[in-house]
């Protein structure tokens, strides 16, 4: 996730323009090894109870000659019954491997499977498209791409009226868009975004979180930035997402999730992230924030991250695109209510969750980055010293807790006062015996900050420095002491 950044001693000269300047660098890098990172999954619906009739029994490796027998059966059964028996036995196949491989090379297989997925009966339609689920799952992705002929099928029943077919058919079609640009080509074109625009009116909760995930799959895309994204903005998608996401009785948590997630592709696209701000993404996640925050403190579950690092990554990614003295005001909230509900989601991820510090740190870099405001509520709340207590977590989690500090330094003398006299100065002491050169570096533009504002820091800190010098000699000398006389007592013995 994190863009390891060349660490450098600063010239003594370097004012702080140049001390800025290099840190927005380093976030720009920082921000576009966020948005190279993706995560992609696919999902399975299977219904693990027996079917009527099959007496639950374990699903086998099949080859050509039954594959071809199911089929046949399906197709030319006589009764409804035992036409979806066969085709039930095909699906249970279906889960391995080897029987995928074998069904899309057989010929004549996905053509009759498409055509029993467009006859005029419920149950054989269902059935059909739970083989088609089936092969969607498969990590090959010349499987995906033998489904394209029932792609545009799945689509188009998108708009009917059974939710658990259409949720089906979602998860289907997000589970081939992820592994094969050829069906993403296909399905462009045929209209997948207006298509899922429309489900995303559903009053199923089981639909909209399936939406979310076709969605998300789809915002993955490679080409997404250029040939999706612009498509979706253009829709009634945001709109509808923002509503999804707001904090109240009505919030389903998996839907929200899947949303969530769904916003953080494209704002780490940068498409036209202002949109989204003046959709009032801002303020809405803001609240959900708060909302997450609440909800940490009042349970122990600890699946709520699930939904605060999509929506940390969500809001760092925007605060990058709005204007400097507009942040507050966009957001609709008090800076000292986001800044104590982000340290109660650190608190969380300290104990349940600590590869999620980073997310709630690199936001707090970017609200205190160019507010003073925000910075001012990191010091009347009194949490610098909580805030240095990360320090030992990691050197990603060091350099973050650094640069936040050299956010809150670079503001004036005013601020710096609130830094020192106190514990900083001994924990940068910590640091800079770090191995790691980025915190280091780090640690000496903090230092550079402080003392080019409370000169007198920098008196304090060579004493400091020198104090734990000389203790640490005297423990030496004590250490050595110690030994010669263990090795006196040996020599006596």
């Amino acid at each position: 996730m994190w863009l390891r950044r060349q660490g450098c001693l600063r010239p003594a000269g370097c004012g702080v323009e140049e001390l800025r300047r290099r840190r927005r660098e380093r976030e720009a890098a920082l921000r576009k090894a966020r948005r190279e990172q993706q995560l992609i999954s696919k999902r399975l619906l299977r219904d693990d109870a027996p079917e009527e009739g099959e007496g639950g029994c374990v699903a086998v490796i099949l080859g050509q000659a039954e594959i071809q027998q199911f089929l046949q059966l399906a197709q030319r059964g006589t009764e409804e019954k035992e036409r979806g028996r066969a085709l039930v036995s095909l699906r249970r196949g279906l889960q391995h491997p080897e029987t995928q491989q074998t069904f899309i090379w057989l010929e004549g297989s996905m053509r009759t499977l498409v055509g029993l997925l467009t006859s005029n009966q419920a149950l054989l339609q269902l059935e059909a498209a739970r083989c088609l689920h089936e092969l969607s799952h498969s990590e090959q992705s010349a499987v995906a791409e033998a489904c394209l002929p029932a792609t545009s099928y799945l689509l188009t029943y998108l708009s009917g009226h059974s939710s658990d077919f259409i949720e089906l058919c979602l998860y289907t079609l997000g589970n081939l868009i992820v592994e094969s640009e050829a069906v993403r080509r296909q399905l462009l074109p045929q209209g997948i975004v207006p298509a899922l625009a429309a489900c995303v009116q559903s009053p199923h909760v089981t639909v909209l979180e399936a939406l979310g995930y076709a969605l998300s799959q789809l915002l993955q895309a490679k080409e997404a930035p250029e040939k999706i994204i612009p498509s979706v903005l253009g829709s009634t998608l945001p709109q509808h997402m923002l509503q999804l996401l707001q904090p109240g009785p009505k919030l389903n948590f998996g839907v929200a999730v899947e949303f969530a997630w769904c916003l953080h592709y494209i704002t780490c696209s940068q498409v036209n992230n202002a949109l989204l701000i003046t959709h009032g993404a801002l303020s809405t996640l803001g609240l959900l924030l708060l909302d997450l925050a609440g909800a940490v403190q009042r349970t122990e579950d600890a699946g709520l991250e699930l939904l605060a690092c999509p929506v940390l990554r969500c809001l760092s990614n925007l605060l990058t695109e709005a204007a400097v003295g507009a942040v507050g005001e966009q957001m609709q909230l008090r800076d000292e209510r986001v800044v104590a509900a982000l340290f109660i989601l650190l608190q969380f991820f300290l104990q349940k969750q600590p590869s999620l510090l980073p997310e709630g740190l690199w936001l707090l870099n970017n609200l205190t980055a160019n507010s003073p405001s925000f910075c001012t509520s990191l010091l009347s709340l009194d949490l610098i010293e909580p805030l240095l207590q990360l320090l030992p977590v990691s050197n990603v989690v060091s350099v973050l807790v650094l640069t936040v500090l050299c956010n809150v330094a670079e503001k004036g003398p005013a601020y710096c006062q609130h830094l020192w006299p106190g514990p900083l100065l001994c924990s940068l002491l910590g640091t800079l015996a770090f191995s790691d050169t980025e915190v280091v570096g780090q640690s000496l533009e903090l230092l550079q900050l402080l003392f080019l504002y409370r000169p007198e820091a920098a008196q304090a800190f060579l004493q400091q420095s020198g104090l734990q010098a000389l203790e640490r000699h005297e423990k030496e000398a004590q250490l050595q002491d110690r030994v010669h006389a263990l090795q006196q007592t040996a020599l006596h013995r």
